[in-house]
């Protein structure tokens, strides 16, 4: 009698059974209604998958809700942006710069400052991991950008969030990390110096 090997079971990808968490699903949401203002799904859509998402537990619930969608930039996987203050600072912007998924701000002595005024930016979302440390740091996103400061330690120093809660479409969110440390860290809008810069120069790179 001649015994058969057991047949090989299909292969699947494990990861996709991984459990979603709360930023996995949100990551998702933010997507979606990405989606209707780019006229990709329609307002009925959303609703559905809207409900879906909430519900959603694993990877693979949630892949399968933007699975007809364009995938996100290739700017998402890019390696982090790590700016430091070292002993003079260290700024990014204004000016039209790349941004990555993830910027790691390191105040130092001369204190860092990330300006994304300028920027053309297509991630639904941007992680800011700043860290105020002895001279802080300054974070300008443009007007129609919102942030999420809930994931931010003030520290001594503090943290000052002076922007507005209105987000517009296709705008990603900047959700910021990290610790004030002694020299604080602020969010904000351009002030009214930087305003007048950019209407003067509306096109400079």
């Amino acid at each position: 009698m001649t015994i058969q090997p057991p047949e090989p079971s299909p292969r699947h990808d494990p990861s996709g059974e991984l459990r979603a968490s709360h930023d996995d699903r949100e990551a998702v949401v933010e997507q979606l209604r990405d989606a209707v203002a780019e006229g990709r799904i329609d307002l009925d859509e959303l609703d559905s998958r809207l409900e879906q998402a909430l519900k959603s537990k694993t990877h693979a619930e949630l892949a399968a809700l933007t699975a007809d969608l364009p995938r996100l930039s290739a700017s998402e996987s890019q390696p982090p942006l790590v700016l430091k203050g070292g002993m003079y600072g260290a700024s990014r912007g204004p000016g039209r710069w790349e941004v990555p998924g993830h910027v790691i701000a390191h105040g130092g002595v001369g204190g860092v400052s990330v300006d994304f005024t300028r920027v053309e930016c297509r991630l639904t979302q941007v992680t800011v991991e700043a860290y105020g440390e002895t001279s802080g740091v300054t974070i300008v996103i443009p007007d129609g950008w919102a942030a999420d400061t809930s994931g931010m330690d003030p520290g001594s120093g503090g943290l000052k969030n002076e922007t507005t809660p209105a987000r517009l479409p296709g705008t990603p969110l900047i959700r910021l990390t990290g610790s004030g440390g002694r020299g604080g860290v602020v969010i904000r809008h351009p002030n009214r110096r930087e305003r007048r810069k950019l209407d003067s120069n509306p096109t400079q790179g």
